[in-house]
């Protein structure tokens, strides 16, 4: 249940009670930022780990990132269902044991020289779908968690700590693989894992079990009412789809990306980390400027202006040659641009999703967006590593890249162009049920 240590004035405003001071609070939120370190960190020390010690080629890279990516598409509404009927804490520690015992064992085999990639596939399917379970959870957590009055602030905590893991993790996974070894940089993504466990196992507070009364068809039908809403309204349809293309060519893009930057550009995995990490402080002025832009230009021109630019700038990556003094500054350029503009684009993209649907959707309506717009990414993967294999790590670069100018031909041709300086509202009431 909700914190109730929240204080109410007597004007009926909330007093600003420190959340820090809350260890319930303090104990998820070190263990959200240590699990999305060591989440971020794996996604590229498995790809490195089959790169570097395995020596996978293109089309394995592409099957290794598509099989991790594949528990979006398989999971992420069931998760959504799931969670509701659990106690958070409890899937939380689960999940964060799962991930923690998979990534040892694949760094003891490793170091023991028994991992294989039938095995590496394993551990990246299931790191992927535990990663789908406590993403999910812990974002219902924290509203079981604290007061609403405190959930602004809670979020800005917990979302301000996966912004610097997405900065830190990719660093800090390229540096070990580079400086020590990819079998000890797994071991240590295993190690924040178990330091998510330890502390939100010491989450005391008791939370309640939510209400079970809904069946497995139930629960069907709730996931095939947020589908049926999104399909149905004309904004978030094209959110889905834009989002859905930007995603299948970004993941096609990645999987290039991670074997270009080694092997043509000859960068070393703490290089490769520093390139991908410069998207972190990226995403921080994109923050910024989605507080200001879409009110002042019109929430339209700006999704269509920072996507198109934002992907774009990935153009003139194949174009990069020469020493690491000259690729890495332009590489930090790439990644800076693109972290800055793509969160721009995302933030604007959530104020549209949040201000037209209506309360009693917001969770399906996202989960049905995450779901398609992420359920593409595994064959994204798939064609990322064949277009690499067939015609070149620099030929495939270009067209993936040309590929994600799609997502924003699509917002350009729809009514999510045209949205101004303020938001329409939503329906007066949910869609009901099938």
């Amino acid at each position: 249940m909700p914190s109730s240590s929240s204080a109410v004035s007597d004007s009926g405003r909330p007093v600003p009670p420190s959340l820090w001071r809350d260890g319930d609070f303090r104990s998820l939120w070190l263990g959200q930022t240590a699990s999305q370190l060591g989440e971020q960190s794996s996604l590229v020390v498995l790809p490195l780990f089959a790169v570097l010690t395995l020596h996978a080629g293109a089309g394995e890279v592409g099957v290794l990132r598509a099989v991790g990516q594949a528990p979006v598409l398989l999971l992420s509404l069931f998760a959504g269902a799931w969670v509701d009927r659990w106690r958070t804490r409890t899937l939380m520690v689960l999940t964060d044991a799962g991930r923690a015992l998979a990534l040892g064992a694949a760094a003891v085999a490793g170091l023991l020289g028994g991992l294989g990639l039938p095995a590496l596939l394993a551990v990246a399917f299931a790191a992927g779908a535990l990663s789908v379970f406590f993403d999910v959870a812990y974002q219902a957590s924290l509203v079981r968690l604290v007061g609403r009055d405190q959930l602004v602030r809670g979020n800005s905590a917990l979302e301000g700590s996966r912004s610097a893991a997405q900065t830190g993790g990719p660093a800090l996974g390229g540096a070990l693989v580079s400086v020590l070894s990819a079998p000890v940089a797994a071991a240590v993504s295993a190690v924040c894992f178990a330091l998510s466990f330890v502390s939100i196992r010491r989450i005391g507070r008791r939370e309640a079990v939510p209400e079970r009364s809904a069946g497995p068809p139930r629960i069907r039908g709730r996931i095939h009412e947020g589908l049926r809403f999104v399909a149905r309204d004309t904004l978030l349809r094209t959110v889905c789809l834009a989002s859905a293309a930007f995603q299948f060519f970004f993941a096609a893009v990645m999987t290039v990306y991670l074997l270009f930057l080694p092997r043509d550009l000859h960068l070393s995995g703490a290089a490769v980390g520093l390139a991908l990490a410069a998207t972190g402080p990226g995403a921080l002025l994109g923050s910024l400027l989605a507080a200001r832009l879409p009110s002042r230009w019109g929430h339209g021109a700006v999704l269509v202006s920072a996507a198109a630019i934002g992907d774009g700038v990935f153009l003139f990556v194949p174009a990069l040659h020469g020493a690491c003094a000259v690729t890495v500054p332009a590489l930090l350029t790439v990644d800076f641009v693109f972290g800055a503009l793509g969160q721009l684009v995302n933030v604007t993209v959530m104020a549209v999703r949040q201000t037209v649907t209506p309360d009693a959707m917001q969770g399906r309506a996202a989960a049905t967006i995450t779901f398609v717009g992420m359920g593409l990414t595994p064959l994204g993967s798939l064609l990322g590593g064949v277009l690499a294999d067939e015609w070149g790590t620099r030929t495939s670069l270009l067209l993936a890249a040309a590929g994600m100018l799609l997502s924003p031909a699509l917002m350009a041709l729809s009514p999510l162009a045209r949205l101004g300086r303020t938001l329409p509202a939503p329906p007066q009431a949910p869609v009901p049920s099938a």
